[in-house]
């Protein structure tokens, strides 16, 4: 197959964070703050990235905030000539923070939304007053003009919170909501019996977005991805192995997705040891799914096998345990029944969380939750992010 070059680079700049969401993608086993990359490597990687035919970065984590370099990062990512979006909870932001990344180029803020409410968003992030300090900096943004959107990411307990979501996005003056079903990778694959939603709020949560999409047209552009397990059909995951964009992690592993770590037989290359685009067109990790010649029947004969290239690798190795069997969410996978029956099992499982934790952090506080205690408040902000 030809093989394009990625427009899309994912850069995790640090697996820290104040925030504690039980659903984070993040790997459980986070890069401790000793293994990040470095400043001076990170904007070699900008550079190779742009040169390597990148137009969009990403800038992420944990949270990209706690980084002191982010501005600095910001302005070497302008000089390469990329597009600058960051993704980030808002927790350790300020307005004169705001106004130094936007002199220093950053284009766009994507702002994460646990609910609609304190009690909601303070209990899922694990960090009380967290809620309140987003609406402060969504208001920075606002005030500043920087393009917004708003992620929220829904699941069992705040999917009843969609249409008051879809309200804050045109409050904000977002340009774009994205409402993501929890997808099950990282810490969200151990809350599963917490966090599934059932079929009905699946079905519910489809009809609220196509009926927002119909009213908002033109105003704010509504990006969803559906409840895998109870899809027939499964999301065209990254656009495609390695074929649209590509992850740096904190320690500087290259990524073709944000779990791909999972899959035991592929080792990841480094961009401390290889330059990115060697990595891109030669790794062999990056070329083991691309394309369809990889593909088992019956993708490798289903009118689908472009469409949506098999599905997730990680969620067949998850579900599967085959990193190159069919899409358990696929209709057509021998897994797909027992997917099915389990997504409802897991939907009448018990509440608990199992919050993220850092890497030397303790653990988060949640009144009434299953730890017992209180959230963290957000005055501990300066200091944990100093």
């Amino acid at each position: 197959m030809t093989i394009r070059p990625p427009i899309a680079m994912l850069a995790e700049l640090t697996h820290r964070c104040p925030l504690s969401c039980p659903y984070c993608s993040n790997p459980v086993e986070l890069a401790r703050t000793e293994t990040e990359l470095p400043t001076e490597d990170w904007v070699r990687v900008f550079g190779e990235a742009a040169e390597l035919g990148v137009l969009q970065l990403h800038l992420s984590g944990g949270e990209p905030a706690s980084r002191r370099n982010l501005a600095e990062l910001v302005r070497a990512a302008r000089a390469a000539g990329l597009y600058t979006n960051l993704i980030t909870s808002g927790i350790g932001l300020t307005e004169a923070r705001l106004r130094e990344l936007d002199a220093a180029g950053l284009d766009h803020i994507q702002l994460s939304l646990q609910g609609t409410d304190a009690e909601m968003a303070d209990a899922i992030g694990g960090y009380r007053g967290g809620f309140m300090r987003k609406m402060q900096v969504a208001g920075w943004i606002k005030a500043i003009g920087f393009p917004l959107t708003l992620n929220t990411v829904l699941h069992r307990r705040n999917l009843h919170q969609l249409p008051r979501a879809l309200e804050m996005a045109e409050e904000m003056g977002a340009r774009r909501i994205e409402v993501a079903t929890v997808q099950f990778h990282g810490w969200a694959l151990k809350n599963r019996d917490a966090l599934m939603p059932t079929r009905e709020q699946a079905k519910e949560a489809t009809r609220i977005v196509a009926e927002a999409r119909a009213r908002l047209k033109g105003r704010l552009v509504v990006d969803y991805v559906p409840a895998d397990y109870h899809s027939d059909y499964p999301k065209r995951c990254m656009g495609g192995w390695g074929t649209t964009g590509l992850n740096v992690a904190p320690d500087g592993t290259v990524l073709p997705c944000h779990a791909a770590q999972t899959i035991p037989h592929l080792t990841f290359e480094n961009v401390r040891d290889k330059p990115l685009s060697e990595i891109w067109y030669q790794s062999p990790a990056f070329n083991a799914y691309r394309g369809t010649g990889w593909m088992p029947e019956p993708c490798q004969s289903c009118d689908r096998r472009e469409a949506d290239f098999g599905g997730c690798r990680c969620q067949a190795m998850a579900l599967a345990g085959d990193a190159g069997a069919t899409d358990p969410v696929c209709i057509k996978s021998p897994h797909h029944a027992a997917l099915q029956a389990r997504a409802a099992a897991h939907a009448e499982g018990p509440d608990a969380l199992i919050y993220r934790i850092a890497p030397g952090k303790p653990l988060p506080l949640i009144a009434g939750a299953a730890t017992g205690s209180e959230a963290r408040p957000a005055e501990r902000i300066a200091a944990e992010n100093s």
